[in-house]
């Protein structure tokens, strides 16, 4: 009886102490998994917090790159996005475009992926509307897409980029339209849990929000631009209209009297030189002083007659310019050695110039892109622009030899360039270049910086239509005070 006694009580605290070492390892099991849970708590709270953070700095940019690089340096807080991208889908074109794109800090260059291709993830994400989730892409690919095979890409440092091992891909969705896709990537397996997941969820429908408000500024700024420039056209064309009209109405008005100037001084001139014979004629029956006199007479006569004929024809010149320019008429396009014609045109420039000035002299050089050959133009309007441009480069690097005196080099340089969808003709003179007050107004009608009698102010005005209106080109200008002036003139093919 006491030998079982003993060992009763042997057993009883045994077991006793049995229970309360279970006790003891439920309870630190207990304070175990109620401090992992408070670190769960603790941990999902500072997402939210991180991801309410996110959220109100994605959706405060409207442009796209600031955007992506926001999401890009926070998301590496939350997850694991070796590489990280955000592509953009053009159902138009069929294509999803990735020009932001980076792998261990380094930026891909920009590429593409065709959506008709339909065994690709990003493909498949954006069909589906969901979400691609991998955490071995070696045996999970074939949930999404029947053949795996990475598409290397070349990052911005000349690298390739590696193969990733989990991805996760999200679609971007905002009422119902498609964006692009999110996606991060990882070269380790079973990097992402479904926490993840939704944590990229989240992300994507701010990424989404930031986009949407991003491509609508972008479309308002259009429209705000289209709507200033529409504006502007028609306050243009106003005054173009007005001037136009005023130009034609005062040019015909003109004509008529100058035609009648004009025959008179050629039929002046042509009655002075009969007079002239006829004095030879007679001139034993007067005494020397009278011949003298009549011969000062009729050299005065002579002198007048060419001055009012050589001005007439220069005023004619002037309302034929106004004519044109008020009636904007185009020509027929013909194929034109635009090389042949800049040289045609910087020698009768240059001739033009030596006339009126026998001191005029200038160095020229050039660099003809010899595989322009024919080109589809209206030849005689685009002649007149080369050599309203080149005359004006002449003037003012001769103008700044004059007042530099022979420490100044006067030059003109002309070059001509053939591009695939266009030519391009470069005019420059080491003038005293262009003012910055009087740049806007380079281009309007009757406005010019020589002396009066000197230019018209058409001459610009009337280039610009040629090449903008007329050719749909584009004819701008670089100048720095003091130093030289550049005209650029872009005129794209036709065929």
């Amino acid at each position: 009886f006491m030998v079982d006694r003993i060992q009763r009580r042997r057993l009883i605290t045994r077991e006793r102490g049995k229970s309360q070492l279970r006790e003891a390892e439920l309870r630190a099991q207990a304070a175990e998994a109620q401090s992992k849970a408070l670190l769960a708590e603790n941990e999902r709270k500072s997402n939210l917090e991180l991801l309410s953070e996110i959220g109100k700095e994605i959706t405060g940019s409207l442009e796209f790159e600031t955007i992506f690089y926001n999401l890009y340096e926070n998301v590496n807080r939350l997850v694991d996005a070796s590489i990280f991208g955000v592509g953009i889908y053009h159902p138009e074109k069929e294509m999803i475009a990735y020009n932001l794109a980076i792998e261990k800090g380094k930026r891909y260059e920009p590429y593409t992926r065709d959506t008709k291709d339909k065994n690709q993830f990003p493909v498949w994400c954006i069909d589906n509307r969901k979400p691609v989730f991998i955490n071995d892409i070696t045996t999970e690919y074939s949930k999404y897409i029947n053949t795996y095979k990475d598409k290397s890409a070349e990052l911005e440092d000349g690298t390739i980029s590696e193969d990733p091992v989990s991805l996760i891909y999200l679609p971007l969705i905002v009422q119902d339209k498609i964006l692009g896709v999110i996606t991060i990537q990882s070269f380790k397996k079973n990097a992402y849990t479904e926490q993840h997941l939704n944590i990229l969820q989240n992300l994507a429908a701010y990424t989404s929000i930031a986009l949407d408000n991003a491509n609508a500024y972008g479309q308002l700024q259009d429209i705000l631009e289209d709507l200033k420039t529409t504006q502007e056209k028609l306050v243009t064309q106003e005054k173009l209209a007005s001037l136009g009209q005023l130009t034609a109405g005062i040019a015909h008005e003109i004509k008529n009297p100058l035609n009648f100037v004009n025959n008179f001084a050629e039929l002046s001139v042509e009655l002075i030189e009969e007079l002239k014979e006829n004095l030879v004629k007679y001139r034993d029956k007067f005494t020397g002083e009278d011949v003298e006199n009549f011969d000062n007479i009729i050299t005065d006569l002579d002198q007048n007659a060419k001055k009012i004929n050589e001005h007439g024809k220069r005023a004619d010149s002037i309302v034929r310019s106004m004519l044109q320019h008020s009636r904007g008429k185009s020509g027929m396009r013909q194929a034109t050695d635009i090389n042949a014609m800049l040289e045609e045109d910087l020698n009768l420039a240059y001739h033009g110039m030596r006339a009126q000035d026998s001191e005029f002299n200038i160095t020229i050089e050039k660099e003809f892109d010899n595989t322009i050959r024919d080109f589809e133009v209206v030849p005689q309007d685009i002649s007149r622009v080369f050599l309203n441009i080149i005359t004006n480069g002449f003037y003012e690097a001769h103008k700044r030899k004059i007042q530099n005196g022979n420490d100044f080099s006067p030059k003109l340089s002309v070059f001509s360039k053939n591009f695939e969808k266009q030519i391009e003709i470069r005019i420059r003179d080491n003038g005293n270049g262009i003012p910055a007050s009087i740049r806007d107004k380079l281009f309007e009608p009757f406005f010019t910086t020589k002396p009066t009698g000197q230019g018209t102010g058409l001459g610009l005005s009337l280039s610009y239509d040629i090449v903008v209106k007329e050719h749909n080109g584009e004819l701008t200008f670089e100048t720095e005070d003091g130093k030289f002036t550049e005209f650029i003139i872009k005129l794209p093919r036709t065929k």
